[in-house]
């Protein structure tokens, strides 16, 4: 008795309208914020990838940290090739010490 009653509403919540009306609401905000966060990703990996071209270098520490911490989840959030050409230009970049103090 108890599980048909469970499962009138469930069936009841299932077929509702505006049931499918929240669902899509709420993928669509994470559709959103994730293509913010994706747009503010690539940004600062394009900014950061454009100083050290400009520059002809790259510490260690500023591969590391562009890498690590923009390339690699802008990646896995499924960004798009434009960060992997900028990455390659990087990845030919030489690596110079870092200039504690200058």
């Amino acid at each position: 008795m108890v599980d048909n009653i469970w499962m009138t509403i469930l069936c009841a919540l299932i077929t509702s309208a505006g049931f499918w009306a929240l669902i899509m609401k709420v993928i669509d905000k994470k559709s959103a914020k994730s293509k913010i966060i994706l747009g503010l990703g690539y940004k600062a990996i394009r900014d950061s990838a454009m100083e050290y071209i400009q520059r002809g270098n790259i510490t260690q520490n500023e591969y590391e940290d562009l890498y690590k911490y923009l390339y690699t989840p802008y990646k896995k959030m499924g960004g798009d090739g434009s960060a992997e050409r900028l990455m390659r230009e990087v990845d030919k970049l030489p690596i110079v010490a870092d200039n504690h103090g200058a």
